[in-house]
């Protein structure tokens, strides 16, 4: 997801580089001050800077038509799914060296209940990126599948522009698990032409609103989106967090917004709408300086835990933020 990620950065939302004023009352430059520790955490984007990217079930419209337990067994995934629960997947597979298809089926045997289903029939192919959170998804999807009768199995995909047209036809693919920002947006563009004006947002049910005539043109039907989240977002170390008060990016704006904090991200950051001038635009904040690192990966948390930087880019359901 994370290069998935990268890309919408700038792709959609503002392309302004100028800093606002921080508001509320600042505390001081030491006070601010990187802080090392092993724990990240990641600060809530309470004012949406990021677009809201939550799983969702995306399904061949015709296969969803045919089949009409299909799409409430997904969406019993979708009620029970949160982000705390992704990066504990994510964690167990990354971390743990887990099976995804073994951490998917306690997910499910754990978590949703099964005997509740609907009953279907017919098989079903259910589509997984090559990255691990995307792997262990689809897995989830099919054991649930399986649960309501179907007999679902999993085929590891290319890149979007490959497995969203096998997805459209139904032919190869027939249920994927998606992104709902980065879904809509990809589909604006290829309904309404590469230079659509963006439709998505931070707004999980206006960007909901917006993806349905669009899936609808291009042959789709998605699910409802679940609470958990895999979308660009900013941690501290917990030490920091606690010694500076905050668990908010509008807090942290509040307690540091006299510009002594240290940004870390990738080469890209300052001049992406969702990175630095996203954060001096919608919160005020502002920095002392600028460490080029990475796109949400180990030279970004290294830093943070090394108390090099203050505050660092990175995926909201990343396993290294497992508590």
């Amino acid at each position: 997801m994370a290069g998935v990620l990268l890309t919408a950065c700038g792709e959609s939302g503002s392309s302004g580089t100028g800093g606002g004023q921080a508001a509320g009352t600042s505390a001081s430059g030491d006070t601010c001050a990187p802080v090392a520790g092993e724990q990240l955490v990641v600060l809530e984007d309470d004012q949406q800077l990021q677009n809201a990217d939550n799983i969702v079930p995306a399904v061949n419209l015709a296969t969803a038509q045919a089949n009409p337990a299909l799409l409430p067994a997904l969406d019993a995934v979708s009620a029970a799914l949160t982000t705390q629960e992704l990066i504990e997947l994510n964690a167990a597979v990354d971390l743990e060296r887990q099976s995804a298809e073994d951490v998917a089926a306690t997910w499910v045997e754990e978590n949703v209940d099964t005997a509740a289903l609907e009953q279907g029939s017919g098989p079903v192919v259910v589509g997984g990126a090559n990255f691990t959170e995307s792997t262990i998804l689809a897995n989830v999807y099919a054991d649930v599948l399986r649960a309501a009768g179907f007999d679902a199995s999993v085929r590891e995909v290319g890149n979007r522009e490959l497995y969203l047209p096998a997805l459209i036809s139904g032919s190869e693919l027939q249920v994927f698990p998606e992104y709902l920002s980065t879904a809509t947006e990809f589909l604006n563009r290829q309904v309404n032409g590469s230079d659509a004006e963006p439709v998505a947002s931070g707004d999980v049910q206006e960007t909901v609103s917006a993806l349905q005539p669009l899936a609808e043109q291009a042959g789709l039907v998605f699910g409802e989106p679940s609470e958990a989240a895999d979308q660009n977002a900013f941690a501290v170390t917990r030490a920091f967090a606690d010694q500076v008060g905050v668990s908010t990016l509008s807090e942290l704006a509040d307690a540091c917004g006299d510009g002594s904090l240290v940004l870390g991200g990738p080469t890209e950051c300052p001049d992406r709408p969702f990175c630095q001038p996203g954060l001096e635009e919608t919160y005020g904040l502002q920095f002392e300086s600028f460490r080029e690192l990475d796109a949400g990966g180990p030279l970004t948390k290294a830093a943070l835990q090394q108390g090099e930087i203050s505050i660092g880019l990175v995926f909201s359901s990343d396993g290294a933020l497992a508590q």
